[in-house]
């Protein structure tokens, strides 16, 4: 495993949002969802696609709160240009589950 220093950790990004809208992604090579997740006044707004249709409906994700990397730069998937990375950690079946605070934080919020 390569180490990492304390300042490399220091440039990730890693911020709070709310799932405010869930879109289907058709086009997408694997099944995923499009997001749209608030990060508060600071940060904004961030679209993101997700592999997460395993274990979410799109019912089940509005107004959940999730962990993403708000400071990569954008990349287009598809047709889709995705702003955040939504982080989740994958099962052994291969699902993945979301990364999220276990108590409500103001959208934004950073980890460290």
């Amino acid at each position: 495993m390569d180490m990492i220093e304390w300042s490399d950790f220091e440039k990730i990004r890693l911020c709070a949002g709310t799932i405010t809208a869930v879109e289907d992604f058709p086009e997408a090579r694997k099944p995923a969802w499009k997001l749209t997740i608030n990060f508060g006044e600071t940060i904004g707004t961030r679209r993101s696609s997700a592999q997460i249709t395993d274990l979410y409906s799109k019912d089940s994700l509005v107004g959940q709160q999730v962990m993403a990397v708000v400071n990569f730069p954008k990349k287009q998937i598809g047709p889709f240009m995705s702003e955040c990375l939504v982080t989740g950690v994958a099962r052994e079946d291969g699902a993945i589950v979301l990364v999220a605070p276990l108590e409500p934080v103001p959208d934004g919020t950073r980890l460290g």
